[in-house]
């Protein structure tokens, strides 16, 4: 089976890939942060294929992305003002709300908790196949990163390719929209309680948090909720990552531009920036593979914010 890929996504083509989730089929599409394998989000048989293709447990819940806050009363329930504030602020963008869940988010989305995680993203590819589902009757598009479970994220639809292509039918699309402009998962904010927890670091920060809303928003530790990328191993490419020791000849590495390669170590990456390390880690992972490498090292970015989530990615990597 070829699954479709599409590099120039037209309104048509938009419109078609709507159709296609509508009919239960697979689509993966580029957001900010990374790209997603979605499915419409009421239907069952379309969100066991997410699972079967990603090979991903059915208990941990899938974020429902959605066109614009408008949406939030369709999916949650009991939204305190907090969250309505975030959403005001920060959507379209990376971050995602776990809320309480309406009768819409069924069992089967939500791993079977009493929460739905909701997000509008940033890239306009995403948006306006949002939209265009909206259109045509869908209501929101499940997606989780599209990659195998445990696996680096893709932010290039080719990487989505490399990995998934053989799971998937020819009915199903993958949409070029270009290279991840952040680059790492959204921030996940837990809102069931009288202030916000943070589930999972990423763009959006504690510091952002708190302008937006006048509440200190903590990182929850063993929280009840079950959500996306929170495991101690994940992310990882089959070579194995060592974090801030001196790279060896042969092996890969991963640091900010100012640490000089050694010799006969495989540079893969050299950002400039905080953000620009978080644009391309992601990618240097996944290229440590390619060049067939059996160990990568990172040198950390210090700092909070965005450095935070970067940092909290590559423990999870080098768990793997």
């Amino acid at each position: 089976m070829n699954v479709e890929f599409v590099s120039m996504c037209t309104a048509e083509t938009l419109h078609d890939a709507a159709l296609a989730l509508k009919n239960g089929h697979l689509v993966a599409f580029p957001t900010e942060t990374v790209y997603g394998l979605g499915a419409d989000a009421t239907n069952a048989d379309a969100i066991t294929q997410v699972y079967g293709v990603k090979g991903r447990p059915v208990n941990h819940p899938l974020i429902v992305h959605i066109a614009s806050l408008d949406a939030m009363g369709q999916w949650a329930s009991d939204i305190p003002s907090y969250a309505i504030t975030l959403a005001r602020d920060f959507w379209p963008g990376p971050m995602t709300l776990v809320l309480k869940r309406s009768e819409l988010a069924a069992d089967f989305v939500t791993g079977g908790q009493d929460t739905v995680g909701l997000r509008v993203p940033a890239h306009p590819i995403a948006l306006q196949l949002l939209k265009e589902f909206n259109n045509v009757g869908g209501k929101g598009i499940a997606a989780p990163s599209a990659n195998k479970f445990g696996a680096v994220s893709p932010t290039t639809a080719q990487a989505v390719d490399e990995e998934l292509h053989a799971s998937l039918s020819e009915h199903d699309l993958i949409l070029d929209g270009g290279p991840c402009l952040v680059g790492v998962e959204s921030t996940i904010i837990d809102c069931t309680g009288p202030t916000p927890l943070i589930l999972r670091l990423g763009a959006i920060t504690p510091l952002m948090i708190e302008e937006s809303t006048g509440l200190v928003a903590l990182e929850a530790k063993g929280s009840v909720i079950r959500v996306s990328g929170s495991l101690d191993s994940h992310y990882s490419p089959k070579a194995k990552v060592i974090l801030d020791v001196i790279a060896e000849p042969g092996d890969g590495l991963i640091a900010p531009d100012q640490i000089p390669t050694p010799n006969g170590v495989i540079r893969l990456a050299t950002p400039g920036t905080i953000e620009e390390y978080a644009r391309v880690l992601y990618h240097a992972l996944r290229s440590a593979d390619q060049h067939g490498l059996e160990t990568v090292v990172v040198l950390q970015p210090g700092g909070d914010g965005l450095a935070a989530a970067i940092r909290d990615r590559l423990k999870r990597s080098a768990n793997g």
